[in-house]
């Protein structure tokens, strides 16, 4: 009789067990997962087409490692959907800390690349701390500010400036103004949901402008960074020709694909490799060329489909963390989708912020899918409890 009653106690208990799976899986985004998944996939088609030609022995060199830069991001995204986004207010800091410390020992063992020291090696594989800095400053940011919302006095913004300062200086110093600026983004925006006043809020963009105008004078940014604003600001001039080349073989290539594009893996552009790094930063002038002017619209399609499931999280969070880590994925997002496309069309200056789950490169890769793991944290629990 006991054998009996304790195997229906286990089978009442596995039953209860997989009701309460059903009922969070219930509240899976499928349009958000099919969007992001769509982008992945149209982002491993693109590397390829942009970079089979650089090493003509080896065309899926790249090909290769963004598939496994795709399948760990993913496992990422699982993980980090399924854990209660509530116990994040256990582990803000701590993550914060560890990214911070990162930050600081790029500059001591750091890798450099193209002038800049951004990347670390560990156990044979290289990553970008920078990448994941913004997802760090999300988090901890969206914890305090849900801990003291009612208690949003000058001293609470300045430590918010603080935490979200500390690593646009050590990003800056690497040189990576574009994750700066980034960060910067970010954080006005969860400060803006937050319900910080409209006086802080104004006092913090006059500071953002002088501090980059004491940056000029101090020459605290590089030459090159102030030669790319220069060559923004007057992109027709002749003496700004070579400083805008990448610029201008982008739009020539975008340009050439007309409304229908070459067709996928042809084009003159993509295929000669006229455009440096088309298969990271200037990949959207890769899906100009083949896909054209639908395609390209198509593209800005899907991401605002992420967009606006990501708001619909915002609304449906069932508190104040929730809505707040949304706002901070949401900036990261929309800033660097702009600011990308911006920069590969001319309307913004180059600043080698990536293209959220298309362009090549695994630590900004692994970072995105992570903020959609926090986006489908927020609505996988929107129905539980406090």
């Amino acid at each position: 009789m006991a054998v009996h009653l304790f195997e229906r106690r286990a089978r009442a208990a596995s039953r209860r067990g997989d009701s309460a799976v059903v009922a969070i899986l219930r509240h899976v985004d499928l349009v958000l997962v099919g969007s992001i998944f769509a982008l992945a996939a149209l982002g491993i088609v693109m590397v390829y087409s942009a970079s089979r030609s650089i090493y003509p022995l080896e065309p899926t060199y790249f090909l290769k490692r963004q598939i496994a830069y795709d399948l760990v991001g993913m496992g990422a995204m699982v993980a980090c959907a399924l854990v209660d986004y509530r116990r994040l207010e256990e582990w803000a800091y701590v993550i914060y800390g560890i990214v911070m410390v990162a930050l600081v020992a790029v500059k001591g063992i750091g890798r450099s690349q193209n002038g800049a020291e951004r990347w670390i090696s560990f156990a044979g594989i290289q990553f970008q701390p920078s990448e994941f800095a913004v997802l760090a400053v999300v988090i901890a940011v969206g914890v305090y500010l849900a801990g003291h919302e009612r208690v949003l006095n000058a001293r609470s913004v300045a430590i918010l400036v603080g935490m979200a300062g500390l690593p646009m200086l050590l990003v800056v110093v690497q040189p990576d103004l574009g994750t700066a600026i980034l960060l910067a983004a970010v954080l006005f925006v969860m400060l803006f949901v937050g319900g910080v006043r409209l006086r802080f809020l104004a006092g913090l963009v006059v500071l953002a402008i002088a501090g980059f105008a004491c940056a000029v004078v101090l020459h605290v940014l590089n030459r090159y960074q102030l030669d790319r604003l220069t060559a923004f600001l007057h992109q027709d001039s002749g003496g700004s020709q070579t400083l805008n080349y990448n610029v201008i073989q982008s739009k020539t290539a975008i340009g050439a694909g007309g409304l229908r594009g070459t067709g996928m893996f042809n084009g003159l552009e993509t295929n000669l490799a006229y455009v440096p790094i088309q298969y990271a930063d200037f990949i959207f002038s890769a899906v100009g060329e083949q896909l054209g002017f639908v395609g390209s619209a198509l593209v800005i399609g899907l991401y605002s489909v992420v967009a606006f499931r990501v708001v619909r999280a915002i609304q449906t969070a069932r508190d104040s963390l929730g809505r707040l880590l949304g706002a901070g994925v949401l900036a990261f997002l929309v800033v660097s989708v702009f600011e990308n496309i911006g920069m590969t069309t001319g309307i913004m200056p180059i600043t080698g912020i990536p293209l959220p789950l298309i362009s090549y490169g695994g630590s900004a890769l692994v970072a995105f899918f992570i903020a959609m793991g926090l986006v489908l944290n927020v609505e996988l629990h929107r129905s539980r409890p406090r």
